[in-house]
């Protein structure tokens, strides 16, 4: 993953790029993990820097030659001021020396940084010198803190006595300070006030981090034991100059340091606040980090809509400090990119579904712009001509045996040494003829001495005026060389030009057959989309078809039920005419006989008129004869109290092909609503309800049935019937056979036998067979003369 996602980030930083790479995936996915690693294994962080610094090693500038101007730019100082720094911060207790970071180093640190390959840029400008600066920063609940300063405390747990309880947060805990964002000339977003750490290796910019990494605001939840309850940011700036002309000091103008940046950034994970079982500060924290991330996905996509279709809606950064701070990078200042870390647990699945679609949707995100570096306008290769000068130099002198420039005053020193001391000039005695000889004896020695130095001196200046000759002697032929040389890089040059136009043809080409690729893919897309959504038609239409299937074999089903009550039904109609047809012949035949009988009577000689007994068949019809009818006193009609007949409110329910029936007594419901069709007006106003329903019994009569029943409100604000009894009402006719009538026309006596015939009436009440909930009423039987 360094070598595919990393290493292209850090050779960018290094050639004056910068870089941004975060992780992102659900809480517990791991990736702080990913970021640090551990002992043994290095994560991304500790190989990037392992990286830099294996790079830029032997190009260094000495500590505090480069210094931020706190306006996120960098200043450059010169070796004298650099070393005066060096002092007063050393002498300055306040300020950790910065030797003490790498004379105690811990043994995990020094695992993690170790690889088993130590990577390295290829293509360092050797004639710049580098300066490596880290910060580190965290984001919590949307706010900025520094974890480099010294006095940083701890914003969430509270401190701990040495009695193990925890002391009283208004009293020992100070509230860290917030950093703040600002934009500087070039208009990059930095953290104001943030510290600054400058680096000489990795050892030492890991325990930075990691000293910085101990203040990091973590917490034990239910899905991770350490879970990181805010956003952090490792930014390491990498600062190079040029150097002069001669290759020797870095060039002191500000307008040539290049800065370049890589932010290493470890995303607290999204979470739900019902699985983490997070309560009071923690569902604040939660928040605050599910809200930051999903502004980054809107920025994301926002990006993705304006790079599709063309246009310019603003992209809310500022809603986040994250968002906000990585502005430049969404905008194109630098590559950008994201390790998407998953937990395979089957809990999380939602949750990675989500990262796993954001993931899909930033890879759709591409925004370039070149950044341009200064030039500093010498020729390349200062620092490695000016070394083989010098070394060629002192090769020289050795061959020719005599010293370089350096060398003669210590010659001269040694000769000076060497001369004889001078006697005492002491004179003690007018007449003393010792001293002054000795003195003169000395004195010509050190005058021969000192012409043996000049003859020396002479003798070295002019080695080295011959030396001087030759080398010029050498740099006239190396001039020639070179021009030569030069005629080669001309024909190079044109052979390279040539090359350059045959390449720009083939990429032009190229773009032009990778034009093509993207039209026949764009093509190929819109086949598989029309693709499947013609298949998604097509398994709409089978379901629908199916369905239709279904319901046709439903409708079948129910088609051959309704065939089959419809034919018992026709059966029973059938029945009943056959009934009807035979008592109707019955009744003629009765007729005919009681016709034949009255003839049989009129022809026969008359007897006195019998009374006719009880069991006569009573007529259909009255009969045809011509004698007069009896006047009798009319009855008036008898009404039932039905069972129905109580204090609630009924629905009377009789059908417009209810037949009356003309019978004395009739079933009165005194309050009650008569409708022929129900309604729900009608049955929001009653409490019970009644049918009336007919039908013809085995015997040819017709029989009515009375279904009783409660009405319940539904919840829908409805009306519902629930059937509780049965009522049933039937006639039964009684006939008696008559021998005939009176042949005299005596109608006294065969009035008042009518009368008694007609008006004898038997009310017959008994209880019907049990029919669950309701019971039968055999109502009125008549009986009367022909």
């Amino acid at each position: 993953m360094f070598e595919h996602v990393a290493k292209p980030l850090v050779d960018d930083l290094i050639h004056g790029k910068n870089g941004l790479l975060f992780t992102y995936g659900v809480t517990g996915s791991g990736k702080t993990f990913t970021m640090t690693g551990s002992p043994g294994q290095g994560g991304l962080l500790p190989r990037s820097l392992d990286m830099i610094f294996n790079s830029i090693g032997p190009y260094q500038a000495k500590r505090y030659v480069f210094k931020t101007d706190d306006k996120n730019g960098m200043e450059v100082q010169n070796e004298v001021d650099a070393l005066l720094e060096r002092q007063r911060r050393e002498n300055n207790s306040s300020v950790p020396k910065s030797s003490s970071s790498r004379q105690k180093l811990d043994p995990e640190i020094a695992d993690m940084i170790k690889s088993e390959e130590a990577y390295k840029t290829e293509g360092v400008d050797e004639d710049s010198s580098y300066s490596v600066f880290v910060s580190y920063i965290e984001i919590y609940n949307n706010y900025i803190y520094d974890l480099l300063e010294e006095n940083q405390e701890d914003a969430i747990k509270p401190k701990w006595n040495g009695g193990g309880t925890p002391l009283r947060q208004n009293t020992e805990f100070t509230p860290p300070q917030s950093k703040t964002l600002r934009e500087d000339q070039n208009h990059n977003m930095y953290v104001a006030g943030c510290m600054e750490v400058e680096v000489k290796s990795a050892e030492e910019a890991f325990q930075v981090f990691w000293r910085g990494q101990k203040k990091r605001k973590v917490a034990n939840t239910r899905l991770n034991r350490e879970s990181s309850r805010s956003h952090s940011v490792l930014i390491v700036k990498l600062a190079q100059a040029p150097l002069d002309a001669d290759g020797d000091n870095i060039l002191q103008d500000k307008n040539q340091v290049t800065v370049s940046q890589l932010c290493l950034v470890d995303l607290a994970g999204s979470e739900r606040t019902g699985r983490t079982g997070a309560e009071g500060t923690r569902i604040r924290e939660a928040g605050n980090i599910n809200q930051s991330l999903l502004n980054l996905r809107t920025c994301i996509e926002i990006l993705r809509e304006n790079q599709l279709c063309g246009t310019n809606r603003m992209v809310p950064y500022r809603d986040s400090k994250v968002t906000h701070l990585f502005k430049n990078y969404f905008d194109g200042e630098g590559k950008v990119r994201m390790v998407v870390c998953v937990n395979p647990k089957a809990d999380d699945y939602e949750e990675t579904l989500l990262v796993m679609r954001f993931a899909e949707l930033t890879q759709e995100v591409e925004v370039a712009r070149p950044v341009d570096r200064p030039i500093c306008g010498f020729t390349p290769g200062r620092r490695h001509r000016n070394q083989a000068f010098k070394e060629e130099l002192s090769r020289k002198l050795d061959e020719r045996g005599g010293p370089i420039d350096g060398d003669v005053p210590s010659v001269i020193n040694s000769m000076v040494h060497c001369l004889p001391p001078l006697p005492s000039s002491e004179l003690a005695d007018p007449n003393d003829d010792i001293t002054l000889p000795r003195l003169i004896e000395a004195l010509h020695n050190r005058h021969r001495i000192r012409q043996m130095m000049i003859d020396e001196y002479n003798n070295a200046a002019n080695r080295m005026k011959s030396m001087l000759q030759e080398l010029d002697n050498n740099l006239i032929s190396k001039e020639n060389v070179i021009h030569e040389q030069n005629g080669k890089l001309v024909d190079k040059e044109k052979i390279i030009q040539n090359n350059k136009a045959e390449i720009e043809r083939l990429e032009k080409r190229t773009k032009m057959q990778e034009h093509k690729i993207d039209i026949l893919q764009k093509t190929t897309k819109i086949y598989e989309d029309d693709q499947r959504t013609l298949k998604y038609e097509l398994e709409t239409r089978e379901q629908r078809l199916q369905r239709e299937q279904s319901d046709k074999r439903r409708l079948e089903q129910r088609m051959q039920g309704v065939v089959t009550d419809t034919q018992y039904k026709w059966e029973k109609e059938c029945d009943r005419r056959v009934n009807a047809m035979q008592l109707e012949m019955q009744n003629k035949l009765w007729v005919k006989d009681e016709k034949l009988k009255q003839l049989k009577a009129i022809t026969q000689p008359q007897t006195q008129p019998q009374r006719p007994s009880r069991e006569e068949p009573l007529p259909a019809k009255r009969s045809a004869s011509p004698s007069p009818v009896p006047t009798v006193t009319p009855v008036r009609p008898l009404h039932r109290r039905s069972r129905s007949a109580g204090g609630e409110k009924w629905v009377d329910h009789k059908p417009s092909s209810s037949l009356d029936l003309g019978t004395v007594l009739q079933p009165v419901i005194p309050n009650s609503i008569q409708v022929s069709t129900p309604s729900e007006k009608a049955l929001s106003k009653c409490d019970r309800y009644v049918l009336t329903h007919q039908e013809v019994a085995s015997d040819g009569e017709i029989q009515t049935q009375l279904i009783k029943g409660e009405v319940i409100k539904t919840r829908g604000g409805g009306q519902a019937v629930q059937f509780t009894d049965i009522e049933t009402l039937k006639q039964e006719r009684k006939r008696k056979s008559s021998e005939g009538t009176p042949a005299n026309g005596d109608h006294t006596d065969g009035a008042w036998t009518d009368v008694e015939t007609r008006c004898s009436a038997a009310v017959e009440m008994r209880a019907g067979s049990n029919l669950g909930p309701g019971y039968e009423h055999h109502g009125i039987t008549k009986r009367r003369k022909p």
